[in-house]
């Protein structure tokens, strides 16, 4: 029997494989028509062959960058000591370089550093071994201090002191992040909220965004509801969307809101998104997932439209990881996205019983489905270095919070201002490529028109761009103009792959839009639309077996819709949980847009699937 872990490797392989084959026929493409409006010189031509190899750098060029950055910080803090001016600007010219690189942040560590594996497993004393870098003294530090805040400022920059240590082993972590000069700009962190009913998921989410701690009554997810239903009944059933801004100091965007009585006053008083939008150097948005079994199809949408950087899993340390709970594990797991744990309702639950879930929460992330190595989060230096080498390796960061005393959530917050942006994932989202944007929501809003948001999956675009948006039920793209477009509910002039985004788009029908369609750049020839289609599946779940005709919900990036198994090349002709097939698939309603390599996850009821696009028929 395949196990899960092993196919997910393969299913990244070929998902990996395709896509730089993909890209590589893209670049190919858009060098030949260059060539036939003018030719192209031989140096030109052998960059166009090596575009589809960009992506696929070896483990070993991570571990020489790493150290590469070691030397080059070792380098900017002995000129600094120095005190020489041309020692001084030379500085300069390497931060600028550094945060450049780094999308316009970058944490620089000064002193000797603790080993991880002590750090993490919350054993870290000054005797302990280990520790790496250059030992600084006190007074070093101080000196540094000062003439990094001073070099980062002549570039445009902020500092803020996220760490620092005096006795011991002298050490301090500084943030060094740029001002942005545009809302098209801004580095955004796409965060999934997800877990069990009643577990504190929007109440949690509206005391980091909101400032104002929770009453204990539910006070503090208020704001949170887009519905009447979900006020009276305290119950998600949407997918709301809330974002939380830091400033180029590190100081997280918070409206001043002082603990309220009043419900409705708390409610109206936040800031608006636009507002910051406009301040903030970066931006984390939180998609608020419904707990209830009866939302698992929003939920699961959510995820796999969302294309989230990583999982917040939500447990009631009064509950345990129960009932949805543990089936939202599954799906971020079979996703293959990070995952972060907060425990909450500690101020509530005898000490016993979150014991209890805590040895419950670690025993099922190190079993043998998950085979992740939990951390508790404790410090302030283990958020920070958890934040930096997250989703590298298979570490699970446990928080342990109070929303109603505020314990843990400056640990939180830490922890989200660091966290590398969804945008950076150079291998996920290419700028270089033709423009792709997914459909995830439509709107029709008064006196604008039809407005559509979604993720840019690659390419760029601006304001006025002929696109093509399809496929209709027919498989026909429409051709129409981008008029106008907003980020964060601040409007914009050009988007970049990655970024979450809305358009507003000229003489199209809000009927003749649904969630799924893609927009692409107007060409000759409209992209294929798909009816039938080929991929290689496990059966994670099913009480009996699965045969010809079976009809389930999939799942594949922003399309959602029932599809029907036409044929499968399993030798007994039916599939059961744990057997994998290679499994031809045609969609019930009308074609989508899907292509080689994509992830899918199908169910019906307790049914689950996972598997890969690998043939388009």
């Amino acid at each position: 029997m395949t196990t899960l872990r092993t196919f997910q490797t393969e299913i990244d392989e070929i998902a990996h494989r395709e896509l730089i084959k993909q890209r590589t026929h893209a670049a190919s493409t858009a060098e030949q028509e260059k060539e036939n409006r003018q030719p192209l010189s031989p140096s030109a031509k052998g960059k166009a062959k090596d575009a589809g190899h960009i992506n696929g750098a070896e483990p070993t060029a991570e571990i020489s960058r790493r150290s590469g950055l070691h030397e080059v910080e070792e380098k900017i803090l002995t000129l600094l000591l120095s005190h020489a001016r041309a020692d001084h600007d030379e500085a300069r010219d390497l931060v600028a370089g550094l945060l450049t690189q780094h999308k316009g942040e970058y944490v620089l560590r000064t002193g000797s550093q603790p080993s991880h594996t002590h750090l993490f497993e919350g054993n870290l004393t000054d005797v302990s071994d280990g520790w790496t870098g250059t030992p600084r003294t006190v007074e070093e530090l101080d000196i540094l201090k000062d003439q990094v805040t001073k070099v980062v400022e002549e570039v445009g920059g902020k500092t803020c002191i996220l760490f620092e240590a005096r006795t011991g082993h002298p050490r301090m972590s500084m943030l060094l992040r740029l001002p942005q000069p545009d809302v098209s700009l801004t580095p955004e962190v796409r965060c999934a909220v997800v877990g069990n009913v009643d577990s504190g998921k929007s109440t949690t989410l509206g005391v980091l965004t909101r400032g104002a701690l929770d009453d204990g009554r539910g006070r503090a997810r208020v704001g949170l509801f887009r519905h009447k239903h979900e006020i009276e009944t305290g119950r998600t059933s949407s997918v709301g969307m809330e974002i939380l801004g830091f400033e180029p100091s590190g100081t997280p965007i918070l409206p001043n809101i002082t603990n309220l009585a009043d419900p409705d006053a708390v409610r109206h008083e936040k800031l608006g998104w636009e507002e910051i939008s406009i301040k903030a150097a970066k931006i984390v948005s939180f998609i608020d997932l419904a707990g209830h079994e009866r939302y698992l199809k929003t939920t699961l949408y959510g995820l796999t439209s969302g294309a989230p950087s990583c999982v917040i899993l939500i447990v009631g340390a009064n509950a345990g990881l129960i009932g949805m709970s543990k089936e939202h594990l599954a799906i971020a797991l079979a996703l293959s996205v990070p995952i972060v744990v907060c425990v909450t309702k500690i101020d509530m639950t005898p000490p016993n019983k979150t014991a209890e879930t805590i040895n419950q929460v670690v025993k099922i992330l190190k079993s043998p489905g998950c085979r992740k190595t939990p951390v508790f989060v404790k410090n302030t230096e283990a958020a920070i270095e958890l934040a930096t080498s997250f989703g590298s390796d298979r570490i699970c960061p446990i928080f342990q919070i109070s929303n109603v005393t505020g314990n843990g959530l400056d640990y939180v917050r830490t922890f989200l201002n660091l966290l590398p942006s969804s945008e950076a994932d150079a291998e996920k989202f290419a700028v270089d490529q033709p423009l792709e944007f997914s459909v995830t929501e439509v709107w029709s809003v008064p006196y604008v028109g039809t407005v559509v948001n979604g993720i840019l999956n690659s390419g760029r675009a601006k304001t006025g761009d002929a696109v093509l948006l399809g496929p209709d039920s027919n498989g026909n793209y429409i051709p129409t103009i981008i008029r106008s477009m907003q980020r964060k509910r601040a409007t914009v002039m050009t988007a970049e792959a990655g970024q979450c985004v809305s358009f507003a788009l000229k003489r199209v029908l809000r009927a003749s839009v649904r969630k799924g369609m893609v927009l692409v750049h107007k060409t000759e020839a409209p992209p294929r639309s798909t009816r039938r289609f080929e991929g290689q599946v496990l059966i994670l779940y099913h009480n009996t077996t699965l045969q010809k005709n079976y009809q389930a919900m999939l799942h594949c990036g922003a399309v959602r819709q029932t599809v029907r198994i036409v044929e499968m090349d399993h030798p007994q002709g039916v599939l059961r949980t744990g057997d994998r097939a290679t499994v031809t698939f045609e969609f019930i309603a009308h074609p989508e847009f899907v292509k080689v390599g994509m992830k899918l996850l199908f169910r019906e009821g307790k049914t689950k699937g996972l598997g890969v696009i690998t043939r388009l028929l």
